[in-house]
């Protein structure tokens, strides 16, 4: 019998960063509730607008090799910080999930800039002075705006530096699609968004993808 997972921690309005409860739940749960959220770094910050899961079922996840050097963050405690560089170049923020032994995570793939735009815009070398939709639609992009790195990895999201507050009024309109970017299990509609938000990192999700499923609890054994 399949029950049903906890509620997340904060009430609209709470004040305090997400705690490990939140982060414990299966991460398809986490990665939809992530919509709305507010990262914070220093004194930039931005709103959730679109998320990725991944599980170490999937091969697309790192953790699908199993505990290594690299992955052992990801096999940890829930609501740590999971910060690895792309390609050598960007470092990318993901936010640990489920009970420590599991390998999963949530991507933060773009926010909508909310703090500090200016300094942001300083960090992007000037992108974003036509349209603020530059400065963090993108997983890269975002944390180059809000200075994140490498250094970050395996830090509480609760302490931080990096902090994920909780979503402050009602649920936005969620669209679910396929994840971007990557060549295998590209077919899970593990990619969670805000419908019609022009933050998002392009492609955006084409319009009639939502009602494929909120495909939300824990990734079966077939992905």
């Amino acid at each position: 019998m399949k029950t049903r997972s906890a509620e997340p921690e904060g009430a609209p309005g709470a004040t305090k960063p997400l705690g490990a409860g939140f982060y414990v739940r299966p991460v398809l749960d986490v990665a939809a509730d992530l919509i709305g959220c507010t990262v914070v770094h220093g004194t930039t910050a931005g709103v959730i607008v679109e998320t990725e899961a991944y599980h170490q079922q999937e091969p697309a996840c790192h953790a699908y090799v199993g505990l290594t050097p690299r992955t052992s963050t990801l096999f940890g405690a829930p609501g740590v910080a999971y910060v690895y560089r792309s390609y050598g170049i960007h470092a990318l923020l993901n936010a640990v999930c489920e009970p420590e032994g599991v390998g999963a995570a949530v991507l933060i793939r773009a926010l909508r800039p909310l703090e500090g735009v200016e300094l942001m815009r300083e960090r992007r070398g000037g992108a974003g002075r036509g349209a603020e939709r530059e400065l963090c639609s993108g997983p890269g992009r975002l944390t180059q705006a809000l200075g994140i790195e490498l250094t970050e990895n395996g830090s509480s999201l609760e302490s931080g530096p990096v902090l994920i507050m909780p979503r402050e009024g009602p649920a936005p309109q969620i669209v679910s699609s396929a994840r971007i970017g990557i060549t295998k299990a590209a077919e899970l509609p593990w990619r969670f968004s805000v419908a019609g938000e022009e933050n998002v990192s392009k492609p955006w999700p084409r319009r009639g993808e939502q009602p494929r499923g909120l495909r939300r609890g824990r990734p079966s054994r077939s992905g």
